[in-house]
């Protein structure tokens, strides 16, 4: 469907992920949204209140769409439980060689908005964030690995450091890095 055919709100968000992950949330403007939707900026505001809306809007829109994308890079993984979730950190680096990809969209977010904690797209941020992590102690739970909270709290840590740490370097051997980090460590927790 191209973008003309999708409802006015629907391309909104999409020049919004368009335009807020190539180049920041700061960086755009909503005339710039607006022209890329091909849309006024009073019919922006008509779907958006604000600009911060929109942004919380942006993140929510991406949070679904990744977590399902995670859980199927895992169930399509072969092996045990190691290599399954190494196999998210060897899919992200493989994506992260995309000359477009700019890293999470939710930690950039954060990063411009850090003096902002209580902006509706921090809260979007932070519940995405859980959301990934409570996944992550459920595979655990499931397979009664020991410590799961803390397991699962260390692979988002490698997983955002990892994360950062290219946004830094642009070098996608980090994350497999960190995937190799997590297999090992996954390898050595008892059951």
């Amino acid at each position: 469907m191209s973008s003309e055919k999708l409802p006015a709100k629907d391309r909104i968000l999409d020049a919004a992920n368009r335009l807020f992950y190539s180049e920041g949330i700061r960086a755009v403007s909503v005339d710039a949204i607006a022209a890329k939707a091909d849309l006024t900026k009073k019919t922006l505001y008509y779907h958006f209140k604000s600009k911060d809306d929109l942004v919380a809007a942006y993140l929510a829109s991406r949070d679904q769409p990744n977590l399902t994308l995670f859980k199927k890079w895992f169930d399509e993984a072969d092996g045990e439980l190691p290599g399954k979730i190494e196999a998210i950190f060897l899919n992200l680096a493989q994506s992260a060689r995309h000359p477009k990809w700019k890293g999470c969209g939710f930690l950039r977010t954060a990063a411009e908005l850090a003096n902002m904690p209580g902006h509706p797209a921090m809260k979007v941020g932070a519940a995405h964030k859980k959301k990934f992590e409570a996944w992550l102690l459920g595979e655990f739970e499931e397979r009664k690995i020991e410590e799961p909270h803390e397991l699962a709290r260390h692979v988002v840590l490698l997983m955002d450091g990892a994360f950062s740490t290219v946004l830094v370097h642009h070098d996608p051997e980090y994350i497999l890095s960190a995937g190799r980090a997590v297999k090992s460590m996954l390898e050595n927790v008892s059951r």
